[in-house]
C-alpha cells in the first residue's frame, strides 16, 4: 500500500476553474478564491489558460512576481503585464482585465502549485554564464528532480525541458512543453545528469546565454506526485499507469514522435472517461472528444488509441487529489 507524507494534495496542488469578468486591477481585479474546502493555499506558480478562446498560456509565479508573464505555448520573453495576475492571496490569487486571463464572458482553467521541498518542488532563477560554459545551477529539492523546464526571461527561445524518463540517458537530451516536437539530442544539460543539489546547463541560448532565466524544478513525491513513463499497448482497454494516488491533474507527452503535450484535469470534465484536454504547446481552446483516460484511485488508464499508440513512448507527470492511502492507513475512492 502506498502511504504517504502529504494527507492532503490541496495543501501543495489546486485546479482552480473561474468566468472571466473582465474587472481592471484600478477597480479591484476578479479575486479568484480556491474553491475546495480543503486547507487553503497561497500558490507560488499560476498557470492560466482560457477554455474558450485561442489564447497564449499563461505562466506567473511569486518568484518574478505575478505582473511577469511567460507564454508556455510560445518562445517570447518575458513581459510586465499589470492586468494578468496581480497578486497571490492566501487561499487564490487576484486577476486583472487582461484578455488572456480575464476576459468577459470567457471561462478559465488554472493550475495552481505551492513551492515546497515537501511536496517537491522548486522555483530557481538564474542568470547564464555563456553558451558552452558548464554551469551548475543550485535548486532547493533536496532530492535529485525528475522533470524541469528552463525558460529565458531575456530573449525569444524554448521552453527546455528534462524529463528523466524520456530517454535511455536523459541528460544528453531535451523536449519542450511549448512545441510537439520528439525528443532530440543536445548539449542544454551538458550530458550531466541532475543531482540533489544542482542541475547543469551548458549549450545553447536557451538555457545559457549571459542573461536571466527561470526553472521550474519537480521531483516525485509519494502519494501525490509522478513523474513516470510508459510504453503504448494501441488498445481500447489501454495502459494502466500506477501512481499511488487519484489523480487531480496529467500532462502526457510521446517522446518518440510528433505529438501534442495533453493537459488533463479533474475539474473540467468531472467524471470518467475523461475526454477534455488543453494542448500545452499551442493556443487551442479547450477540445473535447473521444475517450482518452480514466482517473482512478491508484493512477489513470489509458483509453482506445489516443496517447496509447501500439509500441509508442510516452512521459508524463501526474498530481493528486487524494493518496491511495493517507498516513493513517485510510484508503480513498474513484470517482
Amino acid at each position: 500500500m502506498a502511504y504517504t507524507a502529504i494527507d492532503d494534495p490541496s495543501a501543495y496542488f489546486k485546479v482552480q476553474l473561474y468566468s472571466g469578468d473582465g474587472t481592471a486591477i484600478g477597480s479591484g481585479g476578479q479575486v479568484i478564491t480556491f474553491d475546495d474546502t480543503d486547507t487553503d493555499m497561497q500558490p507560488d506558480l499560476v498557470w492560466v489558460k482560457s477554455r474558450t478562446d485561442s489564447q497564449n498560456h499563461n505562466v506567473s509565479d511569486s518568484v518574478r512576481g505575478g505582473t511577469k508573464t511567460l507564454y508556455g505555448n510560445s518562445t517570447y520573453f518575458e513581459e510586465t503585464k499589470t492586468e494578468a495576475i496581480a497578486s497571490f492571496q492566501s487561499d487564490g490569487f487576484t486577476v486583472g482585465n487582461w484578455e488572456q486571463v480575464n476576459d468577459s464572458g470567457d471561462t478559465f482553467v488554472a493550475w495552481c502549485w505551492k513551492e515546497s521541498a515537501t511536496a517537491g518542488f522548486d522555483i530557481v532563477t538564474y542568470e547564464g554564464v555563456g553558451v558552452g560554459t558548464e554551469t551548475n545551477v543550485s535548486h532547493s529539492l533536496g532530492a535529485v528532480p525528475e522533470f524541469y523546464v528552463v525558460k529565458s526571461r531575456e530573449s525569444h527561445g524554448g521552453w527546455q525541458t528534462y524529463h528523466h524518463k524520456m530517454s535511455a540517458a536523459p541528460e544528453t537530451d531535451y523536449i519542450q512543453i511549448n512545441t510537439n516536437a520528439a525528443v532530440a539530442d543536445y548539449g542544454f544539460w551538458g550530458d550531466t545528469a541532475p543531482t540533489s543539489s544542482v542541475f547543469t546547463v551548458d549549450d545553447g541560448d536557451d538555457v545559457n546565454a549571459v542573461e536571466d532565466y527561470v526553472c521550474y524544478l519537480w521531483r516525485s513525491v509519494q502519494g501525490y506526485s509522478k513523474f513516470g513513463g510508459y510504453t503504448g499497448n494501441g488498445d481500447a482497454d489501454g495502459v494502466f499507469n500506477y501512481t499511488g494516488f487519484r489523480p487531480a491533474f496529467v500532462m502526457i507527452k510521446r517522446t518518440d514522435d510528433v505529438e501534442s503535450w495533453l493537459m488533463m484535469d479533474n475539474k473540467r470534465l468531472g467524471y470518467n472517461p475523461n475526454t477534455s484536454y488543453i494542448l500545452s504547446n499551442a493556443t487551442n481552446a479547450e477540445t473535447t472528444g473521444s475517450p482518452i483516460i480514466d482517473f482512478c484511485a491508484n493512477g489513470f488508464k489509458m483509453k482506445a488509441t489516443d496517447r496509447n499508440e501500439s509500441s509508442a513512448e510516452y512521459v508524463y507527470m501526474a498530481f493528486a487529489e487524494a493518496p491511495l492511502v493517507n498516513s493513517n492507513g485510510v484508503p480513498c475512492n474513484a470517482r
